[in-house]
């Protein structure tokens, strides 16, 4: 499927590993490890999507003795279960939900938990992510019928029915912190982003720092996150995911890989994170110690599908033009030319626009001008649900959370 991509085409060196499905090239572990061993490479980069966060892709990457460009095994698999990774940032001291302590196995143990800690209550898969297997419970009444259909919607799309519960917080904010350790005890973290901005669990635009965080609020969580990642002895890049309500943190999960939006970080640090992902994975040290990290300016990434703006509804096909953006402190991570065909395999994103400004009016302004010069002609794009969105006022006050952008789009013809 990817015969034409763009990153074939440049790469010195490209082999096959299987036909369109996911499950039988970019998942099948075994095509994976011939394609390294018969180029004779040192190690694998599992980038962000299929096996990145895939523990038993990472052990048999190294029993092959190959490295594998990203956290210890063991980590990836305590942060890959919900469950004990609520457990383990709890013994970390990050701050977390109310919630249960492990999977919860009947009704009556929810019903008693969700009295205690209050409705509304949320279900959650303990292997999921995505939105999937993951039911909001507004009542007593309708507690058991939500955490069957959170089991089953948990086993189909992930094999494993075990749910747990947490309080169901009205209308907060999603910020993450990226976080880097050398495996060795030391850690530091790179400043938080703000990714509220999110249709169905999944994000649409990232921007750092956050609109609503002050520097002293940044130092203390950031503080008590490479704090918890050096006692952890992590390895390699991180993400620890929290909602924000009212001056309050709490942990909901971690990403043991990079992630999409971690260009926005790379703005506005200046550090290469992927650079850095190599270095601790050859055994080198942290480039950087924390009183070295210096935040400047604003950057907003926009994730750019391709798929209609108004239903979402995905839109594959042949680029028949294609015109990037450019400009001083203009990025877009992008793989499409024209002629090349968007595949219907995979995920709907085609590019990333990212934009730096020395503070976040001035970004937006080079954001608004970058967005009106990319031209994708062929397959319907989300570009003017972003040029929708920077003409609204609350975005532009940076006054949104993760309920925002739904509740926005039900009042727009985008």
């Amino acid at each position: 499927a990817d015969a034409h991509a763009m990153h074939v085409r440049l790469a010195d060196e490209a082999i096959c590993i299987g036909p369109p499905a996911a499950t039988d090239s970019y998942l099948n572990i075994p095509n994976i490890i011939s394609a390294a061993e018969i180029s004779g490479a040192d190690a694998i980069h599992p980038g962000y999507g299929f096996l990145s966060e895939n523990a038993r892709f990472a052990d048999i990457v190294e029993l092959h003795g190959l490295i594998f460009v990203g956290p210890k095994p063991e980590h990836i698999r305590t942060m890959g279960d919900k469950v004990e990774a609520k457990r383990t940032a709890g013994a970390l001291g990050l701050p977390l939900v109310p919630g249960s302590d492990g999977a919860i196995h009947d009704v009556d143990e929810a019903k008693a938990l969700a009295a205690e800690i209050g409705y509304p209550v949320i279900i959650k898969a303990a292997s999921g992510g995505g939105g999937r297997g993951m039911k909001v419970v507004n009542d007593p009444d309708s507690l058991e019928t939500q955490m069957q259909q959170a089991g089953t919607e948990a086993k189909a799309a992930f094999g494993d029915a075990t749910v747990y519960m947490e309080k169901y917080l009205g209308n907060p904010r999603h910020i993450e912190f990226q976080v880097f350790g050398d495996g060795a005890g030391n850690a530091i973290h790179l400043g938080e982003r703000d990714c509220s901005l999110q249709r169905r669990h999944q994000k649409v635009l990232e921007e750092a720092p956050s609109p609503i965080l002050s520097p002293q609020e940044r130092d203390r969580m950031g503080g008590i996150v490479a704090k918890a990642m050096a006692d952890m002895g992590y390895r390699g890049a991180g993400t620890i995911e929290f909602l924000w309500e009212a001056g309050e943190f709490y942990f909901i999960e971690m990403n043991t890989r990079l992630q999409v939006e971690h260009p926005v970080t790379e703005m506005i640090t200046g550090l290469d994170l992927v650079r850095e992902q190599i270095r601790i994975a050859e055994g080198h040290g942290l480039t950087l110690r924390q009183e070295d990290v210096e935040f400047r300016g604003h950057a907003i990434e926009c994730r750019i599908n391709a798929e209609d703006p108004r239903s979402f509804a995905p839109s594959p096909g042949l680029v028949k033009q294609f015109h990037a953006p450019g400009g001083m402190h203009v990025r877009v991570d992008s793989g499409l030319y024209a002629g090349y065909r968007v595949p219907p395999y995979y995920d709907s994103m085609i590019a990333k626009l990212i934009v730096y400004g020395t503070s976040r009016e001035g970004c937006l302004r080079r954001l608004r001008r970058a967005l009106e010069e990319f031209v994708v002609e062929g397959p319907t794009t989300t570009i003017p649900l972003h040029q929708a969105l920077l003409d609204d006022p609350e975005f532009q006050a940076g006054d949104y959370t993760i309920k925002w952008l739904e509740e926005w789009l039900a009042r727009q013809d985008v």
